[in-house]
């Protein structure tokens, strides 16, 4: 049976990229874990089941994967939990993300490893499309879990970085400036650490978020990438092709 690996943030994810890719490939057969940073249930970003927000219809789907899907009230946490064994591993978004996840270096080390494998892929949506810029190629030293010598980081190197050289899409800067206030705060008043794209480009990705599209969607090797909520479905069909 084939096995997914989903890594949803503690600190608000947006509730249809996680549940699109979760029940498209829960319909495909697949055998899904969920996994958070301390093991804790995920938290739903709450304007994501926002019916004015996001339309009824998605709303009541979103709180019905959150209220009642067992393996998002029941996660692992992510230390617990190695890349091998799955297929793939998903990153759904949301702000959240960018105070958890995206800088958790159990995360970066499921995302290293599962693109770094031959048979593994990496689906990364919207905000969590931030991790890339935190990412690199190899771990640092203080991310070696190989129990042998660390490996020094190295400085100036054109693979420094795991996104580096990668087509990639995300949440853009465009749709960030809807949001934040000057101050980057959020409308619940938390600075906004980061611009997603900002600093996925900075660590050499090659970035389009594809505006004029009604969904973007970027596959480069075994890396998925996705815009933002209305690209969920799209992205989930294509893991799956990816995936044979």
């Amino acid at each position: 049976m084939s096995r997914a690996l989903f890594v949803v943030s503690e600190e608000g994810y947006w509730g249809e990229e996680c549940a699109e890719p979760l029940t498209t490939l829960d319909s495909a057969g697949f055998d899904i874990t969920v996994a958070t940073p301390s093991g804790s249930p995920p938290v739903l970003d709450e304007r994501s089941a926002d019916p004015d927000e996001v339309g009824e219809e998605t709303a009541e789907f979103v709180r019905d994967v959150h209220e009642n899907d067992d393996r998002l009230n029941d996660p692992e946490p992510l230390a617990a939990v190695e890349a091998d064994g799955y297929d793939a591993v998903v990153f759904p978004g949301g702000h959240g993300t960018a105070w958890d996840v995206n800088q958790d270096r159990d995360a970066r080390r499921l995302l290293r490893n599962a693109v770094a494998g031959d048979d593994g892929k990496a689906l990364v949506v919207c905000h969590a499309v931030g991790i890339l810029a935190f990412t690199y190629e190899a771990p640092r030293a203080s991310e070696d879990a190989s129990g042998g010598e660390p490996r020094a980081r190295r400085e100036n190197d054109g693979g420094e970085f795991l996104v580096d050289g990668r087509d990639v899409t995300g949440f853009p800067n465009a749709w960030e400036e809807g949001i934040v206030d000057d101050y980057d705060r959020m409308p619940d008043g938390r600075k906004l650490p980061y611009w997603v794209e900002d600093e996925v480009e900075a660590a050499g990705g090659d970035w389009d978020a594809e505006l004029d599209a009604d969904t973007s969607v970027t596959v480069d090797g075994d890396l998925v990438t996705a815009r933002g909520p209305e690209s969920s479905a799209a992205a989930a069909d294509a893991l799956l092709d990816e995936l044979d």
